[in-house]
């Protein structure tokens, strides 16, 4: 390759990367945001203090927003920085933190035991509101396929962040990490109480 061909693809590339950090602080968003329909699963699931809880009712009888995401309890990438939006959202909201159903489901049931998930929500001083869900593998399967979120391993999970409007039953599908501001606003469009 001759230099001044190189000279051009590198000056190209600078530009390109240009463009791109210029676009991501001209206040774009760094996630994906869709609104989707999604059908509950009839399941049951257990909560941190052990609770059996079917999963479609607590969802489609809510009359308040209901966001869920998908962590495990021992992770160290992810889950951590999703929790914090979740800890972060509920400060924001003060005394109207109960105004919105937090959940995060387990994609590590064979670990997540109620022990562990309590654990893991004192970690993060959850409040009234934030609850964390397990149950069995087939379980876990079936909401994560009814999200369009299906995980097969642990390993290879993605952040991925779900807000039910209780006016319409719609989802707005949040892919990507958010800012506080960011998780904030999405929840705004879906909540009267702010």
């Amino acid at each position: 390759m001759s230099r001044n061909r190189l000279i051009i693809l590198s000056l190209l590339f600078i530009a390109s990367l240009s463009i791109v950090s210029q676009t991501a602080s001209a206040g774009e968003p760094k996630y994906k945001r869709t609104i989707e329909s999604y059908i509950m699963p009839d399941v049951t699931l257990v909560n941190q203090k052990g609770t059996r809880v079917k999963f479609k009712d607590l969802v489609i009888n809510s009359s308040k927003p209901v966001v869920v995401d998908f962590i495990y309890g021992t992770c160290t990438t992810i889950c951590p920085v999703l929790s914090a939006g979740y800890v972060n959202l509920q400060r924001k909201l003060g005394q109207n933190s109960t105004n919105v159903h937090l959940i995060s489901i387990s994609i590590d049931p064979e670990n997540d035991t109620p022990k562990v998930m309590k654990e893991y929500l004192k970690r993060y001083r959850a409040q009234p509101g934030w609850d964390f869900f397990t149950g069995s593998r087939a379980d876990i399967d079936k909401v994560m396929h009814a999200f369009d979120a299906y995980i097969p391993n642990k390993m290879y999970h993605y952040p991925l962040t779900l807000i039910r409007d209780p006016k319409n039953g719609k989802w707005v599908r949040v892919f990507g990490l958010t800012s506080t501001s960011e998780f904030m606003n999405e929840y705004k469009k879906v909540s009267d109480v702010l």
